[in-house]
């Protein structure tokens, strides 16, 4: 099954990847957990809340079907991925997740953003909602600083909010402190108000 949960910043998909990885190994399935661009710009999953896990890096000429193959020809069964940070991976490799599923019968439970800080989806996630057998928005409350429930992360650089640039950047690091990003309702994305403060 390939399955595809999504929200916005500080939901806890990184948690939830990490919970997931933890119940599926308990019960004696193998996988592996693989991120891209995670915050801590390492490879590993962190979350906001304290959690880690060391996690393979995925690059743009990794393939992940070739990645499962080979752990099995070194004699490692794999039952199923752990992919965090979805939304930034290449389009390609969710093509590969879908043949890992429907070829090898490995499980790939998938995490990320729907969209960029333009509020546009990232290919990935795009191709997730067109693939997946199940799509599931995180349900964990996440508020604008209005009360409203937050749905878009605004990228903020010297205190205003993004319009245009890269794609992906990093924030929240200490390599880039005046990048920052926050979770805002529809309504103050759209008018790049940050809120009292």
């Amino acid at each position: 099954m390939l399955k595809f949960f999504w929200g916005p910043m500080d939901c806890g998909k990184s948690t939830m990847a990490l919970q997931m990885n933890y119940n599926h190994a308990r019960q004696g399935r193998n996988g592996l957990v693989l991120t891209r661009i995670d915050r801590s710009l390492g490879p590993q999953v962190t979350t906001r809340i304290g959690l880690a896990h060391e996690a393979i890096e995925v690059t743009d000429d990794l393939d992940l079907v070739a990645l499962v193959r080979g752990r099995w020809a070194d004699g490692f069964r794999v039952d199923y991925l752990i992919c965090d940070e979805a939304c930034f991976y290449g389009v390609a490799h969710v093509e590969q997740m879908a043949e890992l599923v429907d070829r090898y019968d490995v499980d790939v439970f998938a995490f990320g953003l729907a969209s960029d800080f333009r509020s546009c989806l990232f290919p990935a996630a795009q191709r997730l909602f067109e693939l997946a057998d199940e799509v599931c928005r995180i349900q964990v409350e996440v508020l604008c600083w209005c009360g409203r429930a937050g749905l878009l992360n605004a990228r903020v650089v010297d205190g205003v909010v993004a319009r245009e640039g890269a794609r992906v950047v990093i924030g929240d690091t200490a390599d880039a402190a005046e990048v920052r990003y926050q979770v805002l309702c529809r309504r103050h994305h759209r008018t790049g108000d940050l809120g009292p403060g």
